[in-house]
């Protein structure tokens, strides 16, 4: 009977979890994309970004990740890849993801140039994966930027990270998507990209919808008045959430009624009936609050994003407006990560191997 019981237990197969790759996370911002990959099972291992204000909050939000504050335009792939090896043995399985800042693409900049010098930064992202792709290995990457990458006069930086994706071995995938058909009260369309290892046998990326939110109302409905900027203002002084705040609402526009209300490009405002447009702020361009009567507080705009009422973000009104601007809604974050997962379950998450 032992040895029936060994040769049982040679014969048997095990299944042992591998865990998914560790991912780095370009351009990080606040961690909205970080936000929809941790909550998919992904582990952020490193994040970078140039914004100290930004960092401070990837750090309070991503306690058990390496968040640094650096510009990637003078660390360059040598930096990342002397960062990530401080924690991280060469070799190992790694996700890329990051939209470098979109200024240069926006469609609402008017004079926007295909030599635009914040272009750059797009060539820059390409680099710093290749340099990772050249110690680790690079399982998935994700980048996401706005819709004018894909204008024509763009064309040849677009096709040229296409290109330089499929290089490494990489199968492309190059999609726009509404926040709104996942889960968050916003009119929200971004270019987001997908690149998979094309060696492993993965399965094609899909991107499931999911049901939510669909206007400010549901978002932002059970919400009191916020706490107006002020020199002096405290903490304390902040009702519900610490980033319940907005500028001080001066504008003689603030006495017309809602119905009366005329919008421009600096009062954009919102209806409660509706989602949200695109959360993209200038520093003095923050959304109506439907009762025109006020801007909208940065936490308002941050459920209209998708944020959980846990997350919070650090630094002056400028820098929150500025890292709100800017995040991926975690929920479509959550939903391009969950399609990579399902993607590469086999590989990621189940090894067989015989027992001895």
């Amino acid at each position: 009977m032992a040895t029936s019981g060994v040769l049982q237990s040679r014969a048997s197969k095990k299944s042992r979890s591998s865990p998914p790759p560790k991912v780095v996370s370009l351009f990080c911002g606040a961690g909205g994309l970080d936000a929809g990959f941790r909550e998919s099972g992904f582990h952020i291992e490193l994040a970078l970004d140039s914004s100290a204000a930004a960092i401070k909050t990837h750090q309070r939000n991503f306690p058990g990740t390496r968040s640094v504050c650096a510009d990637l335009k003078e660390i360059r792939g040598q930096g990342v890849c002397e960062l990530l090896s401080e924690t991280l043995p060469a070799g190992s399985r790694i996700g890329v993801i990051g939209g470098p800042p979109c200024q240069g693409f926006s469609r609402a900049n008017a004079s926007s140039r295909s030599d635009d010098p914040r272009n750059a930064l797009v060539p820059l992202y390409l680099e710093i994966v290749s340099a990772l792709a050249s110690v680790y290995q690079v399982e998935f990457v994700v980048f996401e930027n706005v819709r004018g990458i894909k204008d024509d006069k763009h064309s040849a930086t677009l096709a040229s990270l296409l290109s330089g994706l499929r290089s490494l071995q990489l199968s492309v995938t190059d999609e726009e998507y509404c926040a709104l058909d996942f889960g968050v009260p916003q009119v929200r369309r971004r270019v987001i990209i997908i690149g998979i290892r094309s060696d492993r046998g993965y399965d094609t990326i899909r991107v499931r919808q999911r049901q939510g939110k669909k206007s400010v109302r549901a978002a932002i409905g059970h919400l009191g008045s916020p706490a107006y900027f002020r020199r002096d203002l405290k903490a304390v002084d902040i009702p519900v959430h610490p980033n319940h705040w907005t500028m001080t609402p001066r504008s003689a526009r603030f006495s017309t009624p809602a119905s009366k209300w005329k919008q421009t490009r600096s009062f954009k405002r919102t209806f409660w009936s509706k989602p949200s447009p695109t959360i993209a702020f200038g520093h003095r361009e923050i959304h109506i609050h439907p009762g025109c009567k006020r801007r909208l507080s940065i936490f308002e705009a941050m459920l209209l994003q998708g944020f959980s009422s846990k997350f919070v973000l650090e630094g002056n009104l400028s820098e929150q407006v500025e890292q709100i601007s800017n995040a991926v809604p975690p929920p479509l974050a959550k939903c391009i990560a969950a399609a990579i997962g399902r993607a590469t379950a086999k590989c990621f998450h189940t090894v067989s191997q015989r027992s001895d």
